[in-house]
């Protein structure tokens, strides 16, 4: 019988690989997203290997009745890979958008909260199971303008350790994942459709890609039960941590 992940946010970028990737490998991969004509795409792509899930991962409601009920042996998820996120603005905080404020916590802190919350009774019944957050060397390392962006991934980051303390004693894995500059449609979210500014992010660099990604999500899974991966931070070799900065003349 085939494994199940569910993937949230499958219809771009990390999300989109990983459920290539697990499909290929013979798994049978959910994946939710707002795009509908995009999970229809996909499901013509993976045929019955996929089932689209169309939601909204900041309505609580519909994810916890959703992902908690999915239908037959697609509900007995064996990894849950949290994707579904978003940069929204470079903007100092002082001048920033409110709404882009509340779309990034309500999408990488709460969506991420009531899809982990919708499966992981099941994971602990079953006693199996692994949950993969998509974080970011953001939570490490904050930026100008990364204010609330920065500050939900270092939220990602505790509450993936929180969670593996609640789970001792379980075989269910906790792992998060933290990319540095990676090349999707990532950039094109950030400001809002402008196409050029988020192509000129990655001139002159070689960045991280969504199959590098989806790769590292399949490694992470299929470690001995015994293993369990923490944490994975992952940078370009043309990116390196920053150390803190400092204005002169003030």
């Amino acid at each position: 019988m085939p494994k199940h992940i569910l993937i949230t946010g499958a219809t771009s970028g990390f999300g989109l690989a990983t459920a290539r990737l697990f499909a290929t490998e013979g798994w049978h991969v959910a994946g939710t997203g707002r795009r509908a004509d995009r999970l229809d795409a996909l499901h013509q792509e993976l045929g019955d290997a996929f089932l689209p899930v169309p939601l909204d991962m900041r309505d609580r409601d519909a994810v916890m009745e959703t992902l908690g009920n999915l239908p037959g042996e697609w509900n007995d998820v064996d990894v849950l890979l949290n994707n579904a996120g978003a940069a929204l603005g470079l903007e100092p905080a002082q001048e920033c958008s409110l709404d882009d404020w509340d779309a990034m916590v309500d999408t990488n802190i709460k969506g991420l909260l009531y899809a982990t919350r919708a499966v992981l009774p099941g994971m602990v019944k079953r006693n199996r199971g692994h949950i993969v957050m998509l974080g970011s060397i953001a939570g490490n390392y904050p930026y100008a303008g990364g204010n609330v962006y920065c500050g939900s991934k270092a939220f990602v980051k505790q509450f993936s350790l929180s969670l593996r303390a609640d789970l001792l004693g379980t075989d269910v894995h906790v792992t998060n994942i933290e990319p540095g500059l990676a090349e999707s449609e990532f950039s094109i979210v950030r400001f809002h459709g402008d196409t050029e500014k988020a192509a000129s992010v990655y001139e002159g660099t070689s960045p991280i890609t969504p199959q590098d990604i989806a790769e590292t999500v399949f490694w992470v899974t299929h470690r001995p039960a015994h293993i369990n991966i923490n944490r994975v931070e992952i940078m370009p070799i043309c990116q390196s941590p920053s150390g803190p900065m400092v204005r002169k003349g003030m």
